[in-house]
């Protein structure tokens, strides 16, 4: 698909690997993902904030092969850590889960999620060509 990466010249360039914004065609079957958070299949929370990071992937991931995309079609991410010093770790785990993908994506510092074991949440937006 046509995916736009837009980084245009009158902003600063991305801080780390994603785009500032990507156009997606008319054409395109959008998914909406909803937050994911650090639960494995059997319910369990994974233990720390680098396995919920890799387990929030894993589930938007599951998410993704269910609709017919894979991670090159994802768009947008959105993702919420709760500790103050996640961002390298959020990064370093993103880079490398998205094969060199390079989506638009916000990283937010909360208070809190919906559970206090929680301590990442991840969001996400995909599109793919009709008919592809």
């Amino acid at each position: 698909m046509a995916l736009i990466q837009l980084n245009p010249p009158e902003i600063a360039a991305p801080a780390s690997r994603y785009s500032h914004g990507v156009l997606v065609p008319a054409s395109a079957t959008r998914l909406i993902i909803s937050g994911q958070v650090g639960v494995q299949p059997d319910g369990a929370v994974a233990d720390g904030l680098a396995a919920q990071i890799e387990q929030a992937f894993a589930n938007l991931e599951a998410v993704l092969i269910a609709a017919g995309m894979g991670v090159g079609d994802l768009v947008k991410i959105t993702a919420f850590t709760v500790p103050a010093d996640g961002v390298g770790l959020f990064r370093a785990i993103r880079d490398r889960r998205l094969l060199g993908h390079a989506p638009a994506c916000t990283y937010v510092q909360v208070a809190g999620l919906a559970s206090p074991a929680f301590l990442f949440e991840l969001e996400g937006e995909a599109a793919k060509e009709t008919g592809r």
